[in-house]
């Protein structure tokens, strides 16, 4: 299928690794030009060099305020347009609530919600021209709460409500806004917590990782790729009339509504 996505601009956070470099690799393979942001630009300059369209490189930390404008401003300013945000920047720590600090719960939503809220609102103007799309990476724990999983949850779940709070308001200015929520998705961090369970219990890595996949009662972990082609989707034509959907690739993780 031709998502039609050629000479299309796209902004990509968090997409030095994991998820967020296999999003740019999809969607640069598809021809849109990017504007790849994280704060590692060793790894941002790797990944430009190997994309095949032209890519601009913004090694910023978007928990600074500023940071979001500039991205924007930076993007608009070296390719002329804007048609899509991705906003998949942060990670969030997991933990015992009653050791998770203020600290914790301060970055939890510095990262992943209040530079999503930003990123949206300095690109809104841009994708309003376009007719653009914006594509939240979320995560199943939004959906379901763990205990182990407090902050992650709550930020999910406030970001969940910020996609369908920006699709209404899409719909009248004819900006297009969905969210992906990846289950367990075999990302560099998922191989640390499977590493560190093989040599805590004496087990192989394929024995740690189906056990730990045994564990959500799914048959396999995800990978970055699966979750990077829902997104190039939500990012086409293909997916025109999808206004505040939340689109679950989990491998039926999440068994509620």
């Amino acid at each position: 299928m031709d998502l039609q996505l050629t000479d299309k601009v796209g902004i990509v956070t968090g997409a030095s690794r994991g998820i967020g470099r296999a999003i740019a690799q999809t969607l640069a393979a598809e021809g849109v030009y990017l504007a790849l942001v994280a704060r590692t630009g060793d790894q941002l300059n790797e990944l430009a060099r190997s994309l095949p369209t032209p890519a601009l490189v913004q090694a910023v930390d978007l928990r600074e305020p500023a940071a979001a404008d500039e991205v924007v401003a930076a993007t608009v300013g070296r390719f002329g347009r804007l048609d899509v945000l991705v906003n998949n920047a942060g990670a969030t720590t997991r933990g015992d609530f009653l050791a998770l600090t203020e600290a914790d719960w301060s970055d939890g939503f510095a990262l992943k919600f209040f530079a999503a809220v930003r990123c949206c609102r300095a690109a809104w103007g841009h994708l309003r021209m376009t007719h653009g799309a914006v594509i939240n990476i979320v995560g199943v724990g939004g959906r379901t709460g763990a205990a182990e999983f407090a902050i992650g949850g709550a930020v999910n779940a406030a970001l969940l409500n910020l996609t369908k709070v920006l699709a209404d308001r899409g719909v009248t200015d004819g900006v297009r806004v969905n969210a992906v929520n990846p289950g367990t998705i075999l990302t560099d961090r998922l191989r640390g917590r499977v590493h560190r369970l093989a040599a805590e219990r004496g087990l192989t890595l394929e024995e740690a990782a189906a056990e730990m996949a045994r564990a959500v009662k799914v048959a396999r972990f995800g990978e970055p790729a699966e979750i990077a082609q829902a997104v190039a989707f939500l990012a086409s034509g293909a997916a025109q009339y999808c206004q505040g959907a939340i689109l679950d690739v989990d491998g039926g993780q999440t068994r509620t509504l």
